[in-house]
């Protein structure tokens, strides 16, 4: 793809310098991360490594990396062993058992990592829910109701918080600290107070009440227990986690359900005989039978048979497609209708299914600027709160003496300050974003795309092809006085059924269209540049202007009246008289003028391009709503970028939607590309959005979702800052409990993920 300095590539990558000359691109799975700083931790050991370029992605788990000749991919996965992590290549996606996609996401139950921390929260909650109820409720505290306290609080802080634990000790080993240090300090802490309380202070005293206060209080050390801090902070924590991990599987769900489309066999012709082979298994070249009710297995050409396909899983569009012999096909698409045979001319990760997957994904896997700088604060976040809680801790012990008040203060501050939101306010936005886009027939190739959409005002539209339909359609029939007009089409028809001129055809299937069967012609003579004639039940018949030595002023009139529409009229007599006339023309998507005015209602001004003649476009432009103005026409397809060049020289910022190889250049100049997913794939590798269906109106829901998940990462961005900002102050000035902060701070991330969820909702 050449791109000029208009916008960044289109294409997602990694920061830094793509896969070129002598550099590969892997991706690996990272494995034992448990917040945004364990991300940051990793990609910056990566990035490290010479000549190596990485990012990588919390919410995905994922690690996008470029690295030159010389380093192999075990050194990479050793690189983020020795960081505390682990890393393997995934392996290849595996067809799904199920054929129909249904359920948003696989059940917990069948994901043993969710099973686990189920299991985990569900015992830990049991456990630490009548410690909490008898700290917080003096009046059901009983004799030695401490003992049974501590006897239940125990394995919720040692097993349930385990994980906690194990990876803030893993870190440790390496230097680092992260969000699971912060986690077992906190909780740690509390419980160890508790015990030296209990076993060398007053509070294992017979009959010994503790109060409940929602802020920092002041109280004897030697009697004060923290044990409903512990549990009940493991347990909020543990349930911050579950529902994200949960959440972040619904999130890419979408994905998964795109990569689940495909057919899982296929019955191939061998020999005359039906063969059925797993669908992975097809060859370009394969002749393959698809019955009514079924996938259709890969991408191909019809090759017998006559149906209607379904393409609603693959692109949202609601309306079955007729297809024939000659026809291209796509994979994952249902054959609604009749038998057919398809020969495949694209398999595996050729596909258009294969394709839409891996943008998707690749999108999924970018970052956004605005992410970068939250991952590098989240980077250098947990050593700040370290300090911030030990300077907490000093300064309540230096201004009050009261060191049971400066403890449970600092333990709040640890136990409060995560930046998990951080990490995931892009991430998950944009899982959900794409993913829904991929479901709408909307794929958007990464997260720089997003800002782009925010600032366009101008949207430069092909016409051809784009805002019509590509080919020629009869639009109109008109017969002279005396004269029928079912008769000119039936006669028109018929003579132009033997002719391959564009406009024959468009009036010899518009006539069998309208009409049905068409009688036979004979004795055809095609006459180079005036016309044609055959004779047709028993009359001469003739279409074409220069064939007539006198067009009567009637027919010369609707004539002109075509012409002045942008329209290619043609008349039509017999037996030596002009009885009617014929106009064919590129004709307008039904759709163009609804999307024309819901691109208005964006704040977007339409321009035509086009490089027909003025009287064509603007004929075209006043059926779809576009000011004569903003119609640019006889450009050549060379010069298609530099008018869009000199918009943006108008300071206007720029989409340019098209679908043909002429548009490729311009797609790529414009500050945002929108690539027809029906045209070619040049302009779709130029574009930055491709429109699955050639339908216009996609390219408004394409910017009102890229808008959209826009707004939801930037809201999910002011939250998950706003939080750390005020939540860190209240706990350091002892307003905050430590167990009210553990749940803040787990329901925090919660709120992020579940913003980005409705997303979702998206139609």
């Amino acid at each position: 793809m050449t791109t000029t300095t208009a916008r960044t590539p289109s294409a997602p990558a990694p920061a830094g310098p793509g896969p070129g000359p002598g550099r590969s691109e892997v991706e690996l799975r990272i494995g034992g991360m448990t917040c945004a700083s364990c991300a940051a931790r990793v990609e910056k050991k990566l990035n490290r490594m010479d000549g190596v370029t990485a990012t990588v992605n919390y919410a995905t788990e994922k690690a996008r990396v470029v690295y030159p000749a010389g380093t192999e991919v075990a050194d990479l996965i050793a690189t983020v062993v020795k960081t505390g992590y682990t890393a393997e290549e995934p392996p290849p996606p595996e067809p799904a058992v199920q054929d129909t996609p249904g359920a948003d996401a696989p059940a917990a139950d069948t994901d043993p990592e969710l099973s686990a921390l189920r299991r985990r929260l569900t015992v830990s909650a049991l456990l630490a829910l009548p410690v909490v109820l008898l700290a917080m409720v003096p009046a059901a505290q009983f004799d030695n109701w401490q003992w049974l306290s501590l006897t239940l609080a125990a394995p919720v802080v040692v097993w349930g918080g385990l994980p906690f634990h194990r990876a803030a000790w893993t870190n440790l080993r390496h230097g680092a600290a992260t969000m699971d240090t912060l986690v077992s300090l906190g909780t740690l802490a509390a419980f160890g107070w508790s015990l030296w309380a209990l076993f060398l202070g007053d509070a294992g005293m017979p009959g010994m009440r503790h109060p409940f206060a929602w802020t920092v209080s002041r109280a004897d050390g030697t009697s004060t227990i923290y044990l409903e801090v512990a549990a009940g902070v493991t347990v909020f924590l543990l349930l911050g986690r579950f529902l994200e991990a949960r959440s972040k599987r619904r999130a890419g769900a979408a994905l998964r359900a795109l990569l689940d489309l495909g057919a899982k066999d296929v019955a191939v012709l061998r020999d005359g005989r039906e063969v059925r082979i797993p669908a992975g298994r097809l060859a370009v070249g394969d002749r393959f039978v698809v019955r009514p009710g079924e996938k259709i297995a890969t991408d191909g050409t019809v090759v017998e048979g006559a149906s209607a396909v379904d393409t609603a899983l693959l692109t949202g569009e609601s309306v079955p497609v007729d297809v024939a012999v000659g026809d291209a096909v796509t994979g994952a698409t249902v054959n609604a209708g009749g038998k057919l045979v398809v020969e495949a001319t694209r398999v595996g990760a050729d596909t258009r299914l294969a394709r839409m997957a891996r943008l998707v994904e690749e999108a999924q896997s970018g970052k956004a600027e605005v992410q970068r700088l939250a991952d590098r604060v989240a980077g250098i976040f947990v050593p700040v709160v370290l300090l911030i809680a030990v300077g907490t801790f000093g300064g309540w012990l230096g201004a009050t003496g009261d060191t049971v008040a400066a403890f449970t203060a600092a333990v709040a501050v640890l136990i409060i300050a995560c930046p998990c939101a951080l990490g995931l306010a892009t991430p998950t936005a944009l899982l959900v974003g794409t993913g829904r886009g991929a479901q709408l027939g909307i794929l958007i190739k990464g997260p720089e795309v997003l800002e782009s959409t925010r600032r366009v005002d101008t949207v430069v539209l092909d016409k051809t092809g784009t805002v019509t339909t590509g080919r020629m359609t009869l639009v109109e029939v008109y017969a002279a006085e005396g004269t029928d007009e079912r008769e000119v089409l039936r006669l028109a028809g018929a003579v132009e059924h033997a002719s391959e001129h564009p406009v024959a055809r468009a009036v010899a299937a518009g006539a069998g269209e309208r009409i049905g069967a068409l009688p036979s012609a004979e004795d055809f003579t095609n006459v180079p540049g005036r016309g044609v004639r055959a004779r047709v039940e028993g009359r001469e018949v003739a279409v074409g202007r220069r064939l007539f030595d006198q067009v009567p002023e009637e027919v010369a009139g609707a004539v002109r009246a075509a012409e002045e529409a942008g329209r290619t009229a043609v008349p039509v007599g017999w037996d030596g008289e002009v009885r009617g006339m014929v106009a064919v023309a590129d004709a307008v998507k039904e759709t163009s003028a609804e999307a024309v005015a819901a691109l208005r209602r964006l704040g977007l001004r339409p321009v035509l391009l086009t490089g027909d003649n003025r009287r064509v476009a603007e004929s075209v432009a006043r059926e779809v709503g576009i000011a004569p103005q903003d119609v640019v026409a006889e450009v050549l397809p060379e010069e298609k970028a530099e008018v869009v060049k000199g918009l943006r020289a108008e300071g206007r910022t720029v989409a340019m939607v098209g679908d043909g190889v002429n548009d490729a250049a311009a797609l790529a100049t414009a500050d945002l590309g929108l690539a027809m997913g029906t045209g070619t794939d040049a302009a779709i590798e130029a574009s930055d959005l491709t429109l699955v269906r050639g339908d216009l109106r996609v390219a408004a829901d394409a910017i009102r979702l890229s808008r959209r998940t826009l707004a939801t990462i930037k809201g999910n961005l002011v939250w998950a800052f706003g939080y750390n900002v005020a939540a860190l102050p209240l706990a350091a000035a002892g307003l905050l409990n430590p167990m009210i902060a553990g749940a803040a701070m787990a329901f925090s991330s919660v709120f992020v993920v579940t913003n980005s969820l409705r997303l979702r909702t998206f139609h």
